[in-house]
């Protein structure tokens, strides 16, 4: 077995495996809180709190992404309403612009 690079690649034999880096970082929890997270921690990491935040930071981020989704749908919706343009017309409005992109092409 020997290191490759920058030491989070491992070669054992004619398979590679790459190792996770990781670095201890504290963090503080209220007593009131310390029970419940316990608990997070055996059901969805099986005990183990790095996994548990491993989880954690995925549905975070998906949490992100659908936040960041409605702020630009809002803003959206508020153009379409300046502009006068109903949600019901955007079918339609989507169905021209599909046939004007077409006439150019060949299509």
């Amino acid at each position: 077995m020997h290191i490759v690079g920058d030491g989070c690649r491992l070669v054992c034999g004619s398979e590679a495996v790459t190792a996770m880096v990781s670095q201890t970082i504290g963090f503080a929890v209220a007593d009131e809180d310390r029970a419940r997270l316990d608990r997070l921690v055996e059901h969805f990491g099986a005990g183990n709190r790095s996994a548990y935040l491993r989880a954690t930071l995925k549905v975070m981020e998906s949490l992100r992404r659908a936040e960041r989704l409605r702020e630009l749908q809002a803003a959206n919706h508020r153009r379409m309403a300046e502009g006068g343009i109903a949600v019901a017309d955007l079918p339609d409005l989507i169905h021209e612009a599909y046939k004007g992109a077409g006439k150019g092409s060949g299509t």
